[in-house]
């Protein structure tokens, strides 16, 4: 089992957030020199961020990636060409397939307190698939998938890389067999015997079993 926590990372940003980078995959970000991880399957970046009081990205674009918002504290309005308008408050996930289309969005923090997100992306399985826009609102208790899985679905964006997010209450469990990446989001948690807390993330090559020993939101990305 390999562990990075946030204490090994140089704090980074733009714009108008900062951020810890966890996951910068090599295939993708070649001139990148940090502890952080390489990525599993097609997923290729992982990003803890906090948005400066009415911070914002900027308007930008994207091409041939999923881009994975995931609200933890505050709140975001969602400006872009896809599902322009939307709001975002703590526990809602955004998905953003670019696709062969492309988007442009801006992320922007509409309060005087700073909020956090945390942002994933994932390469497409297959090249030139067409521009589209998800939420959901994974529930306490409950293990939510948000990303992955085959093309007979359309309940979530096609590919063999899967996202769940684990909103564990205290005292729940919940176990992964096959090779995954975790990142603790928020709580603290037992790990195949091994106590963590959040903003953790953790690489385990056969099995996880993970008890909460606290309301923890616990996000897992693997291959089908």
């Amino acid at each position: 089992m390999q562990v990075l926590t946030e204490k090994e990372l140089t704090l980074g940003g733009f714009a108008g957030l900062t951020e810890k980078r966890f996951v910068t995959d090599r295939r993708v970000f070649k001139q990148a020199k940090s502890k952080a991880f390489d990525g599993i399957g097609n997923f290729i970046y992982l990003a803890d961020a906090n948005f400066q009081p009415y911070g914002e990205t900027h308007m930008h674009g994207h091409r041939e990636v999923d881009v994975i918002s995931v609200m933890m504290d505050g709140n975001i309005k969602h400006q872009g060409s896809l599902g322009h308008g939307g709001d975002l408050t703590a526990g809602d996930v955004q998905v953003q397939r670019a696709g062969g289309e492309g988007f442009e969005h801006n992320e922007v923090n509409p309060d005087g307190a700073p909020n956090r997100m945390l942002q994933l992306w994932v390469a497409p399985d297959e090249l030139g698939e067409p521009a589209g826009y998800k939420v959901y609102s994974p529930e306490p208790g409950k293990v939510t998938k948000i990303y992955g899985g085959s093309k007979r679905q359309d309940e979530h964006f096609y590919s063999r890389t899967e996202i769940v997010v684990a909103k564990l209450n205290q005292g729940q469990s919940h176990e992964h067999v096959g090779e995954v990446l975790a990142y603790v989001a928020s709580g603290n948690v037992e790990i195949n015997g091994q106590q963590f807390q959040e903003k953790t993330l953790i690489r385990e090559a056969e099995k996880l079993s993970i008890s909460a020993q606290s309301n923890a939101n616990v996000i897992l990305v693997y291959v089908s």
